[in-house]
């Protein structure tokens, strides 16, 4: 028999926590649930009790949940963080993604989503809610140059930029005046590169390498 996911609500809203609770607790496997209501709380959880998954709201008294993580990642680096918002707030994304949040759900999404994300990042991957991802990626804005921390091409860089824009491999290569199969191979090392497995982990790689600003 397998053993019941532990999950971490953080919320300071108890109907939503509670809310949450209800639906994941009826499931057919069952996660043991804890829930605290701001980031502090969810430290002094921790102390004795580790969570697989905790779903963090951003906004919270006391300890909010930027704080929360950072602190949560010095002390148990192997936490996996969904972060919860009310708003598709971009000034929050690169915050909680240094602080080490894995994936990013608004609070009005379906439970369906929430369970995508928790598999997602059980399962080592990236997640978004499609409002937030199409956010971020409306609101991309190329910087003048190309940081150094960052071991892309500046071709790499602009077809990393059109492909967050969500653009297909032939929009970017009619775009640029090359061939799809050239597009094809860049798209190929970028995702090597930067070892990633999908659009959203490279707006992540762009966002967390100040490639792009949001």
């Amino acid at each position: 028999m397998t053993e019941a996911l532990k999950l971490a609500l953080v919320d300071d809203h108890d109907l939503f926590r509670e809310g949450l609770s209800f639906l994941l607790n009826n499931q057919n496997s069952k996660p043991e649930i804890k829930e605290v209501s701001n980031g502090q709380e969810l430290l002094d959880l921790l102390a004795n009790w580790q969570a697989d998954i905790i779903l963090m709201d951003i906004e919270m008294p006391v300890m909010n949940g930027i704080e929360a993580s950072n602190e949560v990642m010095k002390k148990y680096p192997a936490s996996k963080i969904i972060a919860l918002s009310m708003h598709a707030n971009e000034n929050y994304y690169s915050e909680m993604i240094d602080a080490g949040a894995k994936a990013f759900l608004l609070k009005n999404s379906s439970f369906e989503e929430v369970q995508q994300a928790i598999e997602a990042v059980m399962e080592g991957r990236n997640y978004f809610s499609p409002e937030i991802l199409e956010s971020i990626i409306a609101n991309l804005n190329r910087k003048k140059n190309q940081p150094s921390k960052s071991d892309l091409t500046q071709r790499e860089v602009e077809i990393l930029y059109n492909i967050c824009k969500g653009l297909s491999n032939q929009e970017i290569a009619e775009m640029l005046f090359i061939s799809k199969r050239t597009v094809d191979k860049h798209r190929e090392n970028i995702l090597l590169k930067t070892q990633s497995k999908n659009t959203a982990s490279l707006v992540i790689y762009a966002i967390k390498n100040h490639i792009f600003e949001v």
